[in-house]
């Protein structure tokens, strides 16, 4: 007791009334250097960003990135008839294009795939090529994903299609990405992935469509990882990918309870080893949601945390880059009216203490980013527009740091 007395007497005397009112934590272990302005780094940032998408287009969304040597490889769903994306759209195709690091010029825009074209071994079905991602998979190949879909009509396909970087040309095959489950091994495709999750309890109904390899791969004790959602099914599963890059097995399912419908998850592993989610939260306040796992396999059923708050309806990003979490979000608070006009870039060191890093403020929105590092660079592509209510009018890359 009279220890506890002292404590508080202490306490006081130092301006503190309660353990929760604690100063901030010393400059020293602070990450950010005092007075540092994240809405002015953000400001730099944009300034400094690039168009990539063909003079073409007039929609565009969803892209990600791989840097390869002094280039970045940006992927992206685009269309050339108007601005905005949807699933129902069979015009929507997917494109490559390709950028100088040193110069930020466009070396070329190819396409990936598109509604109904006829590859070597397979003709697509009419429908959006849609949520494409892209990644290193051996020295000499780039492999670009693509979800061909027709919400409604028929089962959608996850399928990839190899850039060979000697020649920068693409193969003329495409080859059906497959899911391993409980079940066994299937075409990348949704039953099979609500199947397995029903099998655990989940009890929306299935879909047709809407099920991406969605977050960024992660690299943890040698084994890629990323995690899936089914958009439409609000559904997301933990995999892991096998070296040959054709294959994703489930590690576990993270769904939450069933409302609020989740999708579009980040997710890394902490110091201690343990997993955490961030995901998407499509109904009530739109906050984001976060999910926690021992072993990858089995999930909390989650809720909000503390250091996001006002959070809006759209991708979060979940990274570690050079020792440093990196938490990116939506906020809910928007730029004169503009949707989407506020993403903020959170860092930690712990997964649990955040400062605000980047705060990007723009009306022609920031939305959509993907982040990656390379040689201890960190580069950005990112979803911007000027008159579209989507602002989903063009692709943006450059460098974050």
């Amino acid at each position: 007791m009279t220890f506890r007395f002292t404590l508080c007497l202490a306490l006081l005397l130092a301006g503190c009334s309660t353990p929760k009112d604690a100063p901030r934590p010393a400059a020293s272990t602070r990450i950010l250097p005092a007075g540092w302005n994240a809405k002015a780094e953000g400001d730099k940032v944009m300034a400094s960003l690039t168009k990539v998408t063909g003079p073409d287009v007039k929609g565009a969304h969803d892209s990600h990135l791989a840097i390869v040597g002094d280039r970045a490889f940006v992927i992206s769903e685009v269309n050339d008839r108007q601005a905005g994306e949807a699933a129902g759209w069979p015009f929507i195709y997917t494109a490559l294009s390709i950028v100088d690091l040193h110069t930020s010029q466009v070396l070329d825009v190819m396409t990936v795939a598109r509604s109904e074209q006829a590859f070597a071994n397979e003709t697509l079905p009419v429908g959006a090529c849609f949520v494409p991602r892209v990644k290193q998979v051996s020295p000499q190949t780039v492999r670009c994903w693509f979800a061909s879909e027709q919400p409604g009509k028929r089962q959608s396909q996850t399928y990839y299609r190899d850039l060979d970087l000697r020649t920068l040309t693409f193969e003329k095959e495409i080859h059906r990405m497959k899911l391993t489950t409980s079940d066994g091994t299937f075409d990348l495709q949704p039953k099979p992935l609500h199947d397995d999750a029903a099998k655990q309890g989940f009890k929306r109904k299935p879909v047709d469509a809407g099920l991406y390899m969605f977050d960024n791969f992660k690299e943890f004790d040698g084994q890629t990882y990323i995690a899936i959602n089914n958009y439409l099914g609000a559904q997301q599963a933990l995999c892991t990918m096998n070296a040959a890059a054709d294959t994703l097995t489930v590690v576990g399912h993270f769904n939450g309870p069933g409302e609020p419908a989740l999708t579009e998850p980040a997710i890394n592993r902490l110091p201690d080893g343990t997993w955490l989610a961030i995901s998407r939260k499509e109904n009530g306040d739109r906050n984001y949601w976060f999910s926690e796992s021992k072993d990858g396999k089995t999930w909390t059923t989650g809720g909000e945390k503390d250091f996001v708050k006002n959070g809006t309806a759209s991708k979060p990003t979940f990274d570690k880059f050079k020792g440093l979490y990196y938490l990116g979000w939506q906020e809910r608070t928007t730029i004169e009216k503009v949707g989407r006009s506020v993403f903020n870039l959170d860092v930690s060191t712990d997964g649990k203490h955040w400062e605000r890093k980047y705060r990007f403020e723009t009306t022609k929105s920031f939305q959509y980013p993907t982040f990656i590092e390379s040689d201890g660079q960190i580069w950005l592509c990112a979803t911007q527009g000027d008159t579209d209510p989507s602002r989903k009018e063009r692709i943006m890359f450059g460098k974050l740091e």
